[in-house]
């Protein structure tokens, strides 16, 4: 028979364990929180703890179903835009013009690197062009724009390296099947914990 000492050991075990794990399975949820809360709450690494352990169980067939239906919208929307190949305006103008804070951790002439709001990893920085140009999508690049994609892959590395010494991933989502969501053509630097294989 137990204990009432143990019965309170045994709950106060289970809410420290499970409670949080709870809360964290809502994307949503750590999507308001990271944006919401001061960068050196977000990024601390209690926070990252946190959230590395709330990942195990917090993707699901609904929050894939949510990033496709995203795509879907963001790609129908390009689609209709003006046929100049520009797109449509997005929110990273909004993160360019200062309109919007953001997380920076890396800023030059012709990029600009900054946490994502709502991370799929314990690391994830994306990576974009300033002057966008017409790369809306990696499958619009031009010849003429092989120095600016070189030069954010090179950017994409080094603030892979500084925050996940142990390894990372660089994602470009390309198009509707690709899943992508903003057209504005953008790396996503993933990294911070055991990535799996194969992605999506």
């Amino acid at each position: 028979m137990r204990t009432e000492d143990q019965s309170l050991t045994s709950l106060s075990f289970m809410s420290r364990k499970f409670i949080p794990l709870l809360i964290a399975t809502s994307p949503r949820f750590l999507g308001y929180a990271t944006a919401f809360a001061p960068p050196s709450t977000a990024n601390s690494s209690l926070a990252r703890n946190f959230y590395q352990s709330s990942r195990l169980f917090s993707f699901s067939d609904s929050n894939m179903a949510d990033e496709v239906a995203a795509a879907k919208a963001a790609a129908a929307e390009y689609k209709s835009s003006d046929n100049d190949g520009a797109g449509p305006a997005t929110v990273f103008d909004n993160i360019l013009s200062g309109k919007w804070p953001s997380d920076k951790v890396h800023e030059d002439d012709l990029a600009l690197a900054f946490r994502d709001i709502t991370p799929q990893a314990p690391v994830h920085i994306v990576v974009i062009p300033k002057n966008r140009d017409g790369l809306t999508k990696l499958s619009n690049a031009r010849e003429d724009q092989k120095d600016i994609l070189g030069h954010l892959m090179y950017v994409a590395q080094s603030v892979g390296k500084k925050e996940c010494p142990d390894g990372f991933r660089i994602v470009i989502n390309d198009g509707e099947h690709g899943a992508q969501s903003v057209y504005h053509l953008h790396l996503h630097v993933l990294g911070g914990r055991q990535l799996g294989w194969p992605p999506g």
